[in-house]
């Protein structure tokens, strides 16, 4: 793990030994992308079904700085609504920005580390020409019909859109091609 300002003083992450790790000037400046190391930026497409645990697999793997496409992140960027309340009439804004970032991904400009784009990806042919497009790796995030029904019970996030998102999960299975 990764020192950074807002962790730093928690001892259990900075003082901790266990999260030490000992490696030599050179290979810490490679590691970090530091004079004159520049590591290949890499892009995963993480796809599943709503309530698959996309989103926890990206925030363990991904690093600071990388950069990260999530629909349901752009749509309460854009109207500062909760998490999952996207309002209809704000699409085309929303997907105006991923498909800018979608393309800053292909032409691989800015300084962003790895890129990490979520979401469902149920259609085959349209999940593999993207991951073809962007050089991408695809990282299904496998969970059953039941597992993702019982994590939207328990989510307090979306206790009052359980229909709704149910309507979602049974959505992504019909559609899924593997």
């Amino acid at each position: 793990m990764e020192l950074t300002p807002e962790n730093v003083h928690d001892h259990g992450i900075s003082l901790n030994p266990d999260k030490v790790e000992l490696i030599c000037s050179d290979c810490h400046n490679q590691e970090h992308a530091r004079f004159g190391y520049d590591l290949r930026k890499s892009v995963h497409i993480i796809y599943g079904p709503p309530m698959a645990g996309k989103k926890t697999h990206v925030a363990q793997q991904m690093k600071r700085g990388d950069l990260v496409v999530d629909m349901d992140r752009l749509y309460e960027a854009v109207s500062c609504l909760p998490a999952f309340n996207k309002p209809d009439n704000l699409y085309t804004n929303v997907i105006g920005i991923h498909n800018l970032l979608i393309d800053h991904i292909r032409t691989r400009l800015g300084k962003w580390g790895n890129a990490w784009i979520i979401g469902g990806y149920a259609d085959k042919y349209k999940r593999e020409k993207l991951a073809a497009d962007l050089g991408a790796e695809l990282v299904y995030c496998e969970a059953t019909k039941e597992e993702c029904y019982a994590r939207l019970a328990t989510s307090e996030q979306l206790r009052y859109r359980g229909a709704e998102w149910r309507g979602y999960i049974d959505k992504w299975f019909e559609q899924y091609q593997p």
